[in-house]
């Protein structure tokens, strides 16, 4: 053995090399005075040997705890509600959680106990499609991550994938929040003449839809009851900024006109048509946005902008001859609505400088020729007359006529929903509606547009027998002999609509015309049923009218009075020979009051 500072043997020619001494920690330390020995190669390979052995050994039993935790699919230890997942394939892991929810069933398939805000119900999970998502869950079990290794032998919890029908259960927690919670008052800027008014928003006070749906599903699994709290939602505009578009952009609008320079022509904008046609619409967040209503301003201009403007017009049909004759249409120049609003907005903010340049730009029709050849009108499919009394004289006749007149020609193409009240607007004198009996909280009164409620059931029943798709109809209070029970439809403004959908894949014309004591409404499409019919079931809870003694005077009508009942109505549809549609209809039908103008003679 060669010591430090000991020549090496005369055979051995190498240089004397000093080495460093490293003390193992097995090795005893070496006194501070005494020379350290010199380990010979043999001794530092052993120890090389013995370390690389140790790391080795540890290596190897990593590697064997990994292969022991990595077993399957899903690592050993892994449990979801209890069930030993871990070690398993996914289809095994599957099999394992679907037997541990069954063995749940009980508890899975009890009632949630939910409490909002004060009130609390019980919600049954099938109900809102609460469920456990098998293969979610086990994905979620098999997933590992980057930190796993230092739970190679340990043992984890995986929550499972809970899945719901969030509309469903919005729906039911909203049914339980009943009339605590409150809509959110949307910012607007209104116009009192040219005054505009500021309305502030306010929060709504509803549910947080995630955390509720989050909240219910952890309660589902731990079967312990929810609470789900109501929160303030608040619109994205808030006081400040209403504040800001009065001051910055709504009473500056107002105070001057704006002129209008065309190369057809110009004029000037009044501040009583700005105002009318600035709008400040709140979308659902909130957010409050200002924009030109053109078609406002062409109202509120009466009629000014057509000596600038062509408005297009739709190609239509007339009946001529038992057939449909098509009416060309034009197109027609208008202002830009994007182009010339965005230059308007621009300024009505300022003081000075308010002309507005605008070019008009082609405007096609909505329904070209070539459209309209397309729809499919080439028969009448059908055709509902009702007769009324008084002769075209009647201010009640004149009304029917004028409502057959502002719908006579329309066409309601595929899929398209046609509306009575928003096809004629509101029935005033200025649309040539006269004062006639309208039905008001259950007595006949003197209102304009008396009678339209004749022409709006000859309408119902014309639609009804094409076949068509009933959206909205009210039949009247009091029953009337000359309308067919049940199947018949009144129309008050703005409360009361008639609506139908056009349900087929060809357009829709509606073609009005009358007699002295007769209107009609044929529908003219492709035909595609074989028939429709009405089948009546017996009328039933039959009771009487009252007699009612009315003070006289100008606005007392009398009436004869009607007995009141119940009574279904069966739309029978048939195609290829065979009923592919059986649709009830019902309706109670109040004693309408035998009214007497004059005292009670019974004092």
């Amino acid at each position: 053995m060669t010591l430090y500072g000991e020549k090496p043997p005369p055979a051995d020619d190498r240089p004397t090399v000093k080495v460093t001494a490293v003390s193992w920690p097995d090795d005893e330390p070496e006194p501070a005075v005494a020379p350290a020995p010199v380990r010979p190669a043999f001794f530092r390979r052993g120890r090389v040997l013995l370390a690389g052995g140790i790391a080795a050994a540890v290596l190897a039993a990593g590697v064997g705890a990994g292969a022991w935790a990595y077993a399957g699919d899903v690592p050993r230890g892994t449990t979801v509600l209890g069930a030993e997942l871990g070690g398993r394939s996914r289809a095994e892991a599957a099999r394992a959680l679907r037997a541990e929810l069954d063995r749940r069933a009980a508890t899975l398939s009890a009632p949630v106990k939910v409490t909002v805000g004060e009130r609390s119900a019980e919600l049954r999970p099938a109900d809102v499609g609460l469920a456990v998502d098998v293969d979610a869950t086990v994905a979620a079990a098999a997933a590992v991550d980057a930190h796993a290794v230092d739970r190679l032998v340990g043992s984890r919890t995986v929550d499972p994938v809970v899945t719901v029908d969030a509309a469903r259960l919005d729906a039911a927690l909203r049914r339980v929040m009943g009339a605590q919670g409150r809509e959110m008052t949307m910012p607007a800027i209104i116009f009192t003449g040219t005054t505009p008014k500021p309305v502030y928003p306010k929060p709504a006070l509803t549910l947080d839809r995630t955390g509720a749906a989050e909240a219910v599903k952890a309660g589902w699994v731990a079967a312990t009851p929810v609470v789900v709290p109501l929160v303030e939602k608040w619109p994205a505009t808030g006081r400040e900024e209403v504040e800001r578009l009065v001051t910055e952009l709504a009473k500056p609008a107002v105070a001057a006109p704006v002129k209008l320079s065309t190369a057809q022509g110009s004029l000037t904008i009044p501040p009583s048509a700005i105002a009318r046609s600035l709008r400040f619409s709140a979308d659902e967040a909130g957010k409050l946005t200002p924009r030109v209503d053109l078609e406002r301003l062409r109202i509120a201009l009466d009629g000014r902008l057509a000596k600038i403007e062509v408005e297009p017009k739709d190609a239509g049909l007339t009946i001529s001859g038992g057939k449909p004759k098509v009416v060309p249409g034009r197109p027609g120049r208008q202002l830009d609505a994007g182009t010339f609003g965005r230059d308007l907005l621009a300024v009505l903010p300022k003081a000075d400088g308010r002309t507005v340049t605008a070019d008009l730009k082609p405007a096609e029709p909505e329904l070209s020729e070539a459209k309209l050849a397309e729809l499919g009108i080439k028969e009448r499919v059908s055709t509902f007359t009702t007769r009324f009394p008084g002769g075209l004289s009647s201010p009640r006749s004149q009304n029917i006529v004028q409502a057959a007149k502002d719908v006579d020609g329309t066409i309601v193409q595929p899929g398209q929903t046609f509306s009575l009240n928003a096809h004629t607007g509101e029935r005033g004198y200025d649309q040539g509606y006269q004062d006639a009996p309208t039905i008001v909280n259950g007595k006949l009164v003197p209102g304009v547009g008396g009678g339209v409620s004749q022409f709006t059931t000859t309408l119902f029943n014309a639609t009804y027998y094409a076949g068509l798709e009933d959206v909205e109809h009210k039949p009247h209070s009091f029953y009337f002999s000359r309308y067919p029970a049940v199947i018949e439809s009144t129309i008050f403004w703005p409360q009361l609509d008639f609506k139908f959908r056009n349900n087929t894949k060809h357009g829709v014309l509606i073609d009005t015309s009358y007699t002295s004591s007769t209107i009609t409404v044929s529908i003219w499409s492709t035909k595609i049923y074989d028939s429709v019919k009405t089948e009546y079931g017996p009328r039933r809870d039959i009771t009487q009218p009252k007699t009612v003694y009315l003070e006289p005077g100008p606005d007392c009508i009398s009436a004869a009075g009607s007995v009141g009942f119940a009574q279904d109505a069966f739309r029978v549809i048939t195609q290829n020979g065979k009923v592919i549609k059986r649709e009830k209809f019902s309706w109670r039908y109040a004693p309408e009051p035998r009214f007497v103008c004059g005292p009670d003679p019974a004092g």
